[in-house]
């Protein structure tokens, strides 16, 4: 075979929660690039659809959209039964929804730490764990969810400890999933990305800051990110699984 051919996902199924936007949306575009068909989850329904639209005009293959809150395990089980019902099985999962709320750790309220937990790491645990279940079931699939360099380091000059240990905990959770489901043909890894020019940050006052500290001298785009998602989401990495892979411009080599 072809190494190529080891990229391609033709006949292959991808859902990527936080789809319609940011890393997530490169996900989705990188998935559909590759011929997968996918599905769009988001907590805005209507974003979801607008590009779930967009992927299949594009790049034509089968896409859907669901609204879904990832802190919901009844939401999360059914949006994967929607497209299990939809698609016919589930080969690939982007566990990628996010959120950051910087606040000084003195000031942080418990409700504030709770929804950044919530959704960046048992959101994690639900959609993998949900996804995973289908993927036992079919004999195998490539779970892939999104960490950060904040899960390696104190990220300065930002205060975030409820974003950094929640990342910290997806990476362990990675391990931990990988290594529990590696006979069932089930991998998971994670990317780590470090700091990226989406939309949601785009003229932030702290960039000029997080750039001097990049040994690479810039922000990372998010089309960046495509190439591992590829490679982790294809029979190209059918031997790696309990990896995170760093994706930050060496940010955290220094």
């Amino acid at each position: 075979m072809n190494i190529l051919d080891r990229f391609c996902l033709r006949g292959k199924k991808a859902i990527v929660t936080g789809g319609a936007q940011g890393i997530g949306l490169n996900y989705a575009i990188a998935m559909a690039g590759a011929g997968a068909d996918v599905a769009i989850a988001d907590l805005n329904g209507g974003k979801a659809k607008e590009t779930a639209e967009f992927l299949a005009r594009e790049y034509g293959v089968q896409t859907m959209s669901i609204q879904a809150d990832v802190t919901s395990p009844e939401q999360v089980q059914d949006m994967c039964d929607q497209m299990a019902e939809k698609m016919g099985r589930i080969d690939i999962a982007f566990c990628n929804a996010g959120i950051s709320i910087n606040v000084p750790a003195e000031e942080m309220t418990y409700e504030q730490w709770r929804k950044v937990i919530d959704i960046n790491l048992t959101g994690v645990f639900l959609t993998a764990t949900a996804a995973g279940r289908y993927m036992i079931r079919q004999g195998g699939g490539s779970i892939i969810n999104t960490a950060s360099m904040s899960g390696h380091i104190v990220n300065i000059p930002q205060p975030q400890v409820a974003y950094n240990a929640s990342k910290a905990g997806v990476i362990m959770l990675t391990k931990s999933l990988a290594v529990e489901w590696a006979d069932k043909n089930v991998r998971v890894n994670s990317i780590s990305p470090g700091y990226i020019m989406t939309d949601l940050i785009k003229g932030h006052e702290l960039i000029p800051r997080w750039t001097e500290l990049s040994p690479l001298g810039r922000m990372g785009k998010p089309e960046e990110l495509q190439g591992v998602a590829l490679y982790l989401a294809s029979d190209a990495s059918t031997f790696t699984t309990g990896a995170d892979f760093m994706a930050d411009g060496a940010y955290t080599c220094v």
